[in-house]
């Protein structure tokens, strides 16, 4: 409770009280709500914005709302960043979730509902939950250019994905400060609430909705988990090496011994499944070097139609028992009379191509597909 005494002393107004202490009047702090629901004029349509899309009317205004909402970047006199509520936040979104897959879930053991908590909390998933209500445009911020460039990338990239959203992580590396955006968020509903989870997560659920299910998990299962399945299946031993210097994590896979892939990134998982993911990709392509499958089912010397490709790479993937291909938009472009589109296909997270630009999207799901086929077989 002196944690909430010490937020809400921090943004309180004086008033003058007349205190017989040697003749003169002294100004102390008091407590108004007045205050600590109005927000500062610069934030009001931010504030109100942001209470919109979780539903929530803040008490604290003033102090929680407008803090989760501030960037470290942002200097002024009594600004205070979102990252103490991002830690907060953090910690308490964890809590919450696994509460609800413990309760969801009985019948499950530790090992899946590990894992479930950490497809529905993560860097990632937060991120794109950030994207998805446009949280970002409400933080306010100062010279953020490059940090602006990476936001934007990402939520491109999340807004042409049309179908199966990744579980673990897609093209392109999400961007902390939106998932800190999700985190301080959280964080200040918490503290607003006065500490209370189980009301935290009736008003903070819609906002992370759709939560991922066991189902969608073992449909995507996780990268380094397939690895080791595929290696398994082929007689191999795959294992994960990782190391650190000063600036990032880096994983090492090798398989029966020899170097395969290797992944980095500032966290440790994300190394772990970028080698993972990468790993797949060049044992998928070594084992279908000398596979007659591939020429059987598409036919490839030059002469099989292009417009067929999207159907042969389907028959393809039926045949291997691999997941079918997920097509992707990567650029539109033009009037409605002239577009152009460029598409990309996925097989099993893993393996990707870009077909060239097309004037229709049927056409550049297949160029995709005919250039993937070609992969494979090359």
């Amino acid at each position: 409770m002196s944690f909430v005494f010490l937020l809400l002393l921090k943004t309180s107004s004086t008033k003058n009280v007349c205190k017989m202490n040697g003749g003169y009047n002294e100004k102390i702090p008091t407590v108004t709500p007045l205050d600590l629901h109005t927000p500062s004029p610069e934030m009001k349509e931010s504030v109100e914005a942001v209470e919109r899309i979780v539903h929530y009317d803040f008490k604290n205004k003033k102090k929680l709302l407008e803090e989760a909402l501030t960037h470290p970047s942002f200097r002024a006199s009594d600004a205070v960043s979102y990252q103490r509520l991002a830690f907060l936040g953090d910690a308490v979104l964890g809590l919450a979730v696994s509460n609800y897959l413990f309760h969801a879930y009985p019948g499950i053991d530790q090992g899946d509902l590990t894992e479930l908590r950490s497809a529905n909390v993560s860097k990632e998933r937060f991120a794109r939950v950030a994207v998805r209500h446009g949280l970002y445009t409400y933080v306010r911020r100062t010279a953020t250019a490059a940090l602006d460039d990476q936001v934007r990338e990402f939520s491109e990239v999340v807004s042409r994905e049309e179908e199966k959203t990744p579980v673990y992580r897609g093209s392109v590396e999400a961007s902390r400060v939106l998932a800190e955006i999700v985190e301080s968020v959280a964080g200040a509903i918490y503290v607003d609430l006065n500490f209370d989870l189980e009301k935290l997560w009736k008003i903070f659920r819609h906002v992370l909705e759709p939560i991922v299910t066991i189902e969608e998990l073992q449909q995507q299962p996780h990268p380094v988990t397939k690895l080791h399945q595929f290696c398994q299946k082929h007689g191999k031993l795959a294992k994960i090496e990782c190391e650190r210097d000063e600036t990032k994590s880096t994983a090492n896979v090798y398989v029966d011994g020899m170097f395969v892939a290797s992944g980095s990134s500032e966290q440790k998982k994300i190394a772990e499944v970028s080698a993972a993911e990468m790993a797949l990709c060049n044992l998928m392509q070594s084992m279908c070097m000398n596979d007659a499958s591939v020429e059987d089912v598409a036919g490839i010397d030059g002469s099989f139609p292009v417009e067929r490709a999207k159907n042969e790479l389907h028959n393809l993937c039926a045949k291997k028992k691999w997941p079918k291909p997920i097509y992707t938009i990567e650029h539109e472009e033009g009037p409605p009379h002239v577009k152009k589109f460029v598409s990309k296909v996925t097989i099993d997270g893993v393996l990707s191509v870009t077909g060239d630009e097309k004037s229709t999207l049927k056409r550049a799901k297949n160029s995709a597909a005919s250039l993937m086929i070609r992969r494979l077989h090359d």
